[in-house]
Parts: structure tokens; C-alpha cells; sequence
């Protein structure tokens, strides 16, 4: 049987697999809204893979008719889009009850982490199993996310240092967010290289093609629309039902829900040796979360309340984010020679997976600083380094000429 065949059916039955996914929810959520612990979580949550499947294929499909760099921001905001879904939700809850205050942080934190600490390393070892290579070279081109990442990364501090999440949070956030897209639309288009059920369907034509890439965007939007709220309060209930603490479920089974579908496309496209688009695919993830993600959270929760008061945030969501803060301010200096080297994953790995294992706040706070120890370390052990940040800064968001 010809690889080319198998190639397309595996690519269809792909496609088959993750409407049906999407799909369920919407017609069994219109047959009974209501279902019981475990299945509460379970159906929605499937819908939710289906859909970020179905959205990553979307966005994959519209590289082929945008800048590159914009669509790989294009596409690690569509992916994530099911995570917004979801804290979004509780941050809008939190307007009318502060208990859902901390599910909102909760769930932005644990997406926050789980990306740096678990996704950037996977890609390189999937890279080193396919290439034996060690290092991923990333771009120049992503110089615009790297900068981005960079800023927000120290403004992020300011918010534990105040205890809130406001309005000039939000203002702060978007505005950056917009720069970083408008500087991403300039950069110079660049044909990119589609697998799997992107490439398939991009072969039907462009009529047929687009006509495919809006009917996935529609169904997976309906079936995160309708699968966002029964699933964040399904993980409340089961908490409730099953005696787990409900603020680890929703910070760490949610985004594992919403985000393995983009692991998993990341990691084979790794695997077939595009380390640079794959890990560029997750930088631009990791931009999106830290900047449009958080931005929203304090805007939901006004317009919610009614009123322009900020989210107060107690001490655990400051510990969380403080936390937070110092990884990612970690992972944008690891990424400021434009290079993700092995002992780098391994480092970022081994912290993320240690510190899960104590829930102490003395021994979180240890772990933020022993981050801000390495940042320092890098940065001013290198002249380097502390040279192409300052670029970085001088630099990335100048128009092309």
C-alpha cells in the first residue's frame, strides 16, 4: 500500500476522530445538560481536545496565507483559545463570588508552567530521538516574541508585589499584546511547511480548503463554547465529590485538558526534525498566556461585578504567581542567544518536576529564587546574553524598513 495512501487515511480518520470528539458534547450536552461526577468532566473535557485539535489544524491552514511569524501567533492564540474558555469562566464567576477568584489564577499559573516547564523540554527531546541533535536554533525572526516575552515577564513581578489583578493590569497587558501582533503582521511572509491533516486538506484546493479551515474553526468554537463551563464546574464537583483539593485540579488537569493537543502536534512536528517551528509554535503560546491571557482576567471579573474594583489575590495566588514569574523570567533568558540547548530542558524539567512535589510556600519561594539565581547567573555571567536582550529590547519592535 503506497505511504502516500496510508499517509491521507491516517490524516482523515484524524480528522473523523477529533469532530467526533467536539462533536459529542454538543449533542449530548442539547440531550442532558446535567451528567454525573466522573462524566461531567470527562465529556466536555474530551470536547475541548477534539476542538484544539480542530482549531491547530485551522491555524496551521492559514499560515499558507499570512506572514509566518503572525501566523505562528495566529496559531498559538487559536490553540490556547480553549484554556481562555476556561479561566475566563472562573475569572467571570469571580465577579459575582471571590471564592472563584483563586480557580482563575489557579488555572492560568499551572497553564503558565506546565507549558515552560513540560512543553519546551519535550519538543527538544523529541527533537534529539528524531535528529540526535541537541540544540534548537531558533530564528532571528522571533526576536518580536522573545522582546515580549521578556517585558511581560517583568511586569508580571509587580502584580504579587501589589496583591491585585486590575484593570491597569489589563491595560498593560493588551497594549503589549496588540505591539507584539502588529510587529508579528510586519515580518516577511514565508511558505510554510504543513503536515499531517493540515497537508491534507490543503491539497482539496483553496476554495475547498478555506471553506474546510472556517467549518473546523465553527464547530470547535461551538463545542468549546458549550464545553467550557460544564467542564470547569465539573472539576470544582469532583473535587468536592472525591476529596481532591479543587484548587490542584483546576490548575494543573485543566491545562493538560486544553494543551495536549498542542504538545502533541509540537512534538511531532519535532519529531520530523522542524524543532525551530515547533518550539517557536509554544513561544508564541507562552507569549499569548502571559500577555492577552492574564490582560483578560481582571476585564472579565469587572465586567462581571459591575464595578472597577480590582481581584484581590491571597497569599497562595501570590506565592503562585510569584513563582510563575520567576520560571518564565528563567526560560526568556535560557531562549536570549536565540539557542535551547540540552542541559537547559533538562534544568527546566527538573525544577518544574521537583517543585510539584512540595506544596510548602517556604519551599515554592526557595524554588522562585533559586530561578532568579540562574537568570542572573546567565545573564551577567555572559556578556552575550546581556548584549542580545538589550538588542532585544533596542530592537524588536522597530517596522521593517
Amino acid at each position: 500500500m503506497p505511504q502516500r495512501f496510508v499517509d491521507r487515511l491516517l490524516s482523515g480518520l484524524a480528522v473523523l476522530g477529533a469532530i467526533v470528539l467536539a462533536s459529542q458534547w454538543i449533542v449530548l450536552h442539547a440531550v442532558h445538560p446535567h451528567w454525573p461526577v466522573p462524566w461531567n468532566v470527562l465529556l466536555p473535557g474530551l470536547a475541548i481536545v477534539g476542538a484544539a485539535f480542530l482549531l491547530s489544524w485551522g491555524a496551521e491552514l492559514a499560515q499558507m496565507d499570512i506572514p509566518q511569524a503572525l501566523a505562528l501567533a495566529i496559531l498559538a492564540l487559536i490553540a490556547v483559545l480553549p484554556e481562555y474558555a476556561v479561566d475566563v469562566y472562573f475569572a467571570w464567576k469571580a465577579g459575582k463570588d471571590p471564592a472563584y477568584v483563586a480557580f482563575a489564577t489557579a488555572n492560568m499559573t499551572g497553564a503558565n508552567r506546565l507549558l515552560i516547564g513540560l512543553g519546551w523540554p519535550v519538543v527538544l527531546f523529541a527533537y534529539w530521538i528524531g535528529s540526535r541533535r541537541r540544540e534548537i536554533q531558533l530564528d532571528r525572526a522571533q526576536a518580536v516574541e522573545i522582546a515580549t516575552l521578556f517585558v511581560a515577564t517583568l511586569y508580571s513581578f509587580v502584580i504579587p508585589l501589589k496583591g491585585t489583578l486590575s484593570l491597569v493590569d489589563t491595560l498593560f497587558f493588551l497594549t503589549l499584546f496588540v505591539i507584539y501582533m502588529i510587529s508579528a503582521s510586519r515580518s516577511e511572509h514565508v511558505e510554510s511547511e504543513l503536515a499531517g491533516p493540515a497537508a491534507w486538506i490543503a491539497l482539496w484546493g483553496v476554495p475547498r480548503r478555506r471553506a474546510a479551515m472556517g467549518a473546523l474553526f465553527i464547530l470547535a468554537g461551538s463545542a468549546i463554547f458549550l464545553a467550557a463551563e460544564p467542564f470547569a464546574e465539573g472539576l470544582l464537583e469532583m473535587g468536592r465529590t472525591w476529596g481532591i483539593e479543587q484548587f490542584l485540579l483546576v490548575q494543573w488537569l485543566a491545562p493538560l485538558a486544553s494543551e495536549s493537543p498542542e504538545f502533541l502536534v509540537a512534538i511531532l512536528f519535532a519529531l520530523r526534525a522542524s524543532a525551530g517551528a515547533s518550539l517557536g509554535t509554544l513561544i508564541s503560546s507562552k507569549v499569548n498566556q502571559w500577555t492577552l491571557l492574564i490582560g483578560m482576567l481582571p476585564l472579565a471579573y469587572c465586567l462581571s461585578a459591575g464595578r472597577l474594583g480590582p481581584m484581590h489575590l491571597d497569599s497562595r495566588q501570590i506565592e503562585e504567581i510569584f513563582l510563575t514569574s520567576a520560571q518564565s523570567l528563567f526560560a526568556v533568558s535560557v531562549l536570549s542567544n536565540f539557542r535551547f540547548e540540552f542541559w537547559e530542558a533538562v534544568t527546566l524539567l527538573a525544577l518544574f518536576s521537583v517543585q510539584m512535589l512540595f506544596p510548602s510556600p517556604t519551599i515554592r519561594y526557595l524554588f522562585a529564587g533559586l530561578y532568579i539565581t540562574l537568570t542572573l547567573i546567565l545573564l551577567f555571567g555572559k556578556a552575550e546574553r546581556r548584549h542580545t536582550v538589550i538588542s532585544l529590547l533596542r530592537d524588536s519592535w522597530r517596522p521593517a524598513r
